[in-house]
């Protein structure tokens, strides 16, 4: 389908490339409005925090990272894999780069951007299209860093892509896409998710691992 949309949003561009419109496209068909809206949000966000803090990424590869970076969550990911949904989309997100002809170390720094976007600690000393998409998603999401940003940037941003019952909404997107793959949120913020939504999931325990493993010490 074809989306029309604005090209600059809080004074963010969104660049009007081959590879961006692909993007859009894309994930337009792909995901509902909760996701995509999302999504849009986690790219303004990010760009905006990356201007904030003096960085210069390559805003079509944080599109990128941006657009898929919950591709994971929807179907059929969620349903047929046991892998981390965020290495779902990092995946599906690097074979879209390299089939639109970016190259393998640029579709990397989406990869990782993607794989990394619930790890937190770790992507904001890596390239700016890596930190970024963390970034986007800590203020959407969490609302970390959302009081650095202008009265005005805020308000831009939500108008053209609103947060009905966002908080709400989007667990219980998390909550869909994982947990048919309890196993893939050992260790991450998504098994908090699983043990909101369900008073019989049990926690694999970190120290239990070790203290059991088949060394005979």
């Amino acid at each position: 389908m074809t989306t029309s949309l604005p090209g600059t949003i809080a004074h963010i561009e969104i660049p009007d490339t081959a590879l961006v419109r692909a993007t859009t496209e894309f994930i337009r068909d792909v995901e509902d409005d909760l996701l995509f809206d999302h999504s849009r949000r986690v790219y303004l966000f990010g760009a905006l925090q990356g201007r904030r803090r003096g960085l210069d990424p390559d805003l079509e590869l944080l599109y990128v990272g941006a657009m898929f970076h919950d591709l994971g969550l929807t179907e059929p990911y969620r349903s047929t894999s046991a892998l981390r949904f965020e290495v779902d989309g990092a995946n599906a997100a690097y074979d879209f780069l390299l089939d639109h002809g970016v190259t393998a170390a640029d579709a990397r720094k989406v990869w990782l951007g993607i794989a990394l976007h619930t790890t937190p600690g770790v992507p904001e000393f890596l390239d700016p299209e890596t930190a970024l998409v963390t970034a986007g998603v800590e203020t959407d999401v969490l609302g970390i860093g959302r009081d650095d940003l202008s009265s005005e940037a805020l308000a831009a941003v939500t108008a053209a892509h609103p947060r009905p019952d966002f908080k709400r909404r989007i667990l219980n997107a998390f909550n869909d896409g994982v947990k048919q793959r309890p196993d893939s949120t050992f260790g991450t913020v998504n098994a908090d998710v699983l043990a909101h939504f369900d008073d019989t999931y049990t926690r694999d325990d970190f120290v239990n691992v070790i203290l059991t493993n088949t060394w005979p010490e």
